[in-house]
């Protein structure tokens, strides 16, 4: 079996790698093509990945490819991990909307829709050409927002599935803290890529939310995502990390004029790792990658891809077509939730009636997203407005129309309809 991780020049790829190399018994992988146009970060990436599955015992072979077309043909699973722009775009998505008193964030609000505009268009390229070289490989995207990219695939009829590590990342900590295994914790996570909660966690069968919220380790948690312990009682329920930005907004758009941005710590995270990657001596993760974020993001897409390809019928959560899951929502709207996942796809579970509280917000960001893809694909500041308009975190008309200009101004050299 062969696998294609297209952005293979990623700091992220080693954590991809060590996955791969500690569930061999689950993906038998026989070689990983590593495609990303950047020669010397590949080259970097993939001497890395080869020590670390040689000293694994893993028998996989690792290629390269610069172009997609020489990397993706006759690929059983193609994963997408890029970033349009780098860590420089991406540093311009997090502090341009703070000008107008706005949320800078990478996939969220006004920065999220910028990155969107760039990333839309080149992964549909992609797709396309994954399409024409390999009609059978199920395409995985962990590229953000993943939400709207994952539904650009499916509305152009790609075999796609959307994946992030939010799902993931709160089951591992929350079975840690219990003292259990993972798989014993199935969680009640429903909501869009980046705007979810967990309204229930099931240990063997049993709701213990309840018990966690009213426990010391409710405190731990909030701290962790940055919110009230109080807000988490409130609900009843666990929101992701991103809900901060909505819940409070202002409070962070302070915090964000006072420090550096994301990028700029991550840009200097991925100089350390590139450095050490380079050691021919370094054959294990390094505990720094863990500072660069996608914890167990490599258990997630073993555990996705050996579900597409050998047809286990488990549950995992996924971002698929909502189909009258929320009824609330459109069927072609893309959702977070625990789904059966096989040969088919991905099929959502149902889920309880959501509550108006997390229902509103739901809507309203799902219809952003709408209106963010059809900026994407069709292009034009108009449109860009409309999107940043409906968006929660913006809203404003003065704002929106002065951010639409300095988003379009800012990207222009990623956007052909804005040459």
């Amino acid at each position: 079996m062969r696998l294609a991780v297209v952005g293979g020049g990623s700091t992220y790829t080693p954590e991809l790698i060590d996955g791969f190399a500690r569930l061999s018994g689950e993906l038998p992988i026989s070689e990983i093509t590593l495609v990303d146009p950047d020669e010397h970060r590949l080259a970097l990436v993939a001497a890395m990945a080869r020590r670390m599955l040689a000293r694994s015992g893993h028998p996989a072979v690792v290629s390269t490819a610069t172009k997609v077309e020489d990397g993706v043909a006759g690929a059983a699973a193609v994963l997408l991990q890029l970033r349009v722009g780098g860590q420089a775009a991406r540093n311009v998505d997090e502090t341009l909307p703070l000008q107008c008193g706005c949320v800078g964030q990478e996939t969220t609000g006004a920065g999220g829709l910028a990155k969107a505009l760039r990333t839309v268009p080149v992964v549909l390229d992609i797709a396309e050409r994954v399409r024409a070289l390999a009609p059978d490989a199920w395409i995985v995207d962990f590229t953000n927002p993943v939400g709207i990219v994952t539904r650009a695939l499916l509305d152009a009829g790609h075999r796609a599935i959307g994946l992030c590590n939010v799902a993931i990342g709160f089951q591992r900590r929350i079975a840690a803290e219990l003292g259990v295994e993972p798989g014993r914790i199935q969680l009640g996570h429903v909501g869009l890529n980046h705007l979810t909660w967990e309204r229930s966690v099931l240990l063997d069968g049993e709701d213990v939310l309840p018990r966690i919220l009213a426990s010391d380790q409710a405190q731990e948690m909030a701290d962790g995502l940055g919110l009230p312990v109080a807000l988490l009682r409130h609900l009843g329920a666990i929101p992701s990390y991103y809900l901060r930005y909505f819940y409070l907004h202002d409070q962070v758009v302070e915090e964000e004029k006072n420090k550096p941005s994301r990028a700029a710590e991550v840009a200097e995270v991925e100089r350390q790792l590139l450095e050490l990657y380079a050691d021919p001596a370094v054959d294990t993760k390094p505990e720094l990658l863990e500072k660069r974020g996608g914890a167990f993001y490599s258990e997630a897409a073993v555990a996705l891809i050996a579900s597409l390809l050998n047809d286990r019928g488990d549950v995992q959560v996924v971002n698929t077509r909502n189909n009258g899951t929320l009824p609330f929502l459109g069927d072609d709207a893309v959702i977070e939730v625990p789904a059966t996942v096989g040969a088919h796809g991905a099929t959502p579970l149902p889920v309880d009636p959501v509550e108006p509280l997390y229902r509103g917000l739901i809507a309203h960001v799902s219809a952003y997203e709408e209106l963010a893809l059809d900026a994407a694909l069709r292009g034009g500041e108009t449109r860009v407005r409309d999107a940043l308009l409906a968006n929660p975190l913006i809203g404003q008309v003065p704002v929106s129309d002065e951010l639409a200009r300095l988003l379009v101004d800012a990207n222009r050299p990623f956007l052909g309809w804005a040459q």
